[in-house]
């Protein structure tokens, strides 16, 4: 009798098995945030920052695993080509020189989203977009921890909102000791350069290429500014076609449209 209602019971088996296995493919999708969670509902980037700039000659962007803050920030999307840098108040901003590019995300109506606050920004992006909702803390000026997870809304309007507050209360100053010392050898995509100070300044490594045959680095900058304003990103001032791709400094200086870094400035996410 026993062998009799085996296999029902194999069948039932691989019935409920097929079920929790189509249940848990689907679990993910049912709970998925959109990548970039300030665009309109269900909208896509319409160009992506690896879409308008190009390496340079001979150079080759290196695959970065997916879902990673590299692969993100290569993804971002942008404003249509010649998009002017607007400040919080609308206006344009003084200087249209500096950039090839603007990011498509929003700046806030306050004088708040400056240069370090805009690296914060991308980053609380990137991890509430990937559900690491724990992971989105940064200091103040104080040293104090201020946590999304502490917030009373969890939604992408409250992750706005916490954000807003993270920039009255901290700076370049502060984000300066949460990062750690790298390299400049060892750049790579998401790392910072920064100066922390009253004032300082922040630029952040938006993406990286490699030289085909010998190895060699190039990169872009991305910043905001005072007053508050457009990410963008930069071009190489040392360029005499304003391109926008960076050396490795070899000597002790990295020098930008706006601000020159020690080539020691350079830090990373610990």
């Amino acid at each position: 009798m026993t062998y009799r209602f085996l296999p029902v019971a194999r069948r039932t088996v691989v019935v409920l098995l097929s079920a929790f296995a189509l249940a848990s493919a689907a679990a993910p999708l049912a709970h998925a945030r959109a990548p970039y969670g300030w665009l309109a509902a269900g909208a896509a980037p319409t160009a992506t920052l690896a879409d308008r700039i190009p390496p340079p000659a001979g150079f080759v962007r290196k695959p970065e695993p997916a879902g990673s803050f590299a692969a993100w920030l290569r993804g971002l999307p942008m404003r249509p080509a010649g998009t002017p840098v607007l400040t919080h108040t609308g206006n344009q901003k003084f200087r249209q020189d500096v950039h090839v590019a603007v990011i498509d995300i929003d700046i806030g109506k306050r004088d708040l989203q400056q240069c370090a606050d805009a690296i914060m920004r991308l980053r609380a992006e990137w991890l509430f977009s990937a559900r690491r909702d724990r992971e989105i803390a940064f200091n103040n000026t104080n040293g104090k921890r201020m946590r999304f997870a502490s917030a009373k809304r969890k939604d992408h309007a409250g992750l706005r909102k916490y954000m807003d507050l993270v920039f009255a209360y901290a700076g370049t100053y502060s984000l300066e000791r949460e990062l750690k010392p790298v390299a400049p050898e060892a750049l790579a995509i998401g790392d910072v350069f920064i100066k922390g100070g009253f004032p300082g300044h922040a630029v952040l490594v938006a993406d990286v290429v490699e030289h085909e045959t010998t190895g060699e680095k190039r990169f872009l900058l991305l910043q905001s500014y005072m007053p508050a304003q457009d990410m963008h990103i930069l071009k190489n001032p040392a360029a005499q076609n304003g391109a926008p791709w960076y050396a490795i400094p070899s000597g002790d200086q990295l020098v930008t449209p706006e601000w020159t870094f020690k080539s020691t400035a350079l830090r990373r996410w610990p």
